[in-house]
């Protein structure tokens, strides 16, 4: 794609971002680009972990409980009948296996789907902290701005310290050594378990 044919994109999504008319259509454009995002984040995904998530998600359904309910109750039933050959007699060794190898194999899917949403929740994460360090940068801007134009048409700011304070730009680095530092005070303080 050239960067003509980028500058005259019709459809694209963000021509009317800047413009909008009312606080929902800034959120409806908002939503849509999310959601863009993470359907983009879903098609890049491989063929087996797109397989895991249906499991995933069909085991922490109900039709999944009735299916094993019923699968249980028949195996149980068939089992104990009496007259009926049983090829699974109590303790039902043999269903014992099946479930225990469906477990492992369930487990896996689960673990995969899980590691998937870590991953968009982490991109999530990392996407919210960029936006609000870039608001945080262009608010210390706007705070400089609107000091200079006091300045200019004569209002006293000076006296204000905390406007001095938010003037300055915050640095992350600073913020994590001070969460740390709290959470670490924080946990000698706590009394222990047990």
């Amino acid at each position: 794609m050239t960067k003509d044919s980028i500058g005259k994109n019709t459809e694209s999504p963000d021509k009317d971002y800047h413009k909008p008319s009312t606080v929902e259509d800034i959120t409806k454009v908002n939503v849509q680009t999310i959601g863009r995002l993470e359907e983009a984040a879903k098609a890049e995904r491989a063929k087996s972990d797109q397989i895991a998530d249906v499991i995933a998600n069909f085991c922490g359904s109900m039709p999944f409980v009735w299916v094993h309910l019923i699968w249980f109750a028949a195996w149980i039933i068939i089992n104990t009948m009496p007259g009926v050959d049983h090829f699974d007699p109590f303790p039902f060794n043999f269903l014992t296996l099946i479930v225990s190898l469906e477990a492992i194999f369930l487990s896996t899917f689960i673990l995969i789907s899980q590691n998937h949403e870590t991953r968009l929740s982490e991109r999530r994460n990392q996407l919210d902290l960029q936006i609000n360090l870039l608001t945080e940068q262009e608010n210390t801007k706007m705070l400089t701005l609107l000091g200079r134009i006091a300045e200019k048409v004569g209002v006293k700011i000076d006296d204000d310290p905390s406007l001095q304070v938010l003037e300055q730009a915050t640095r992350p680095e600073q913020l994590v050594d001070q969460i740390e530092e709290a959470t670490k005070q924080t946990s000698r303080t706590r009394p222990r378990a047990g």
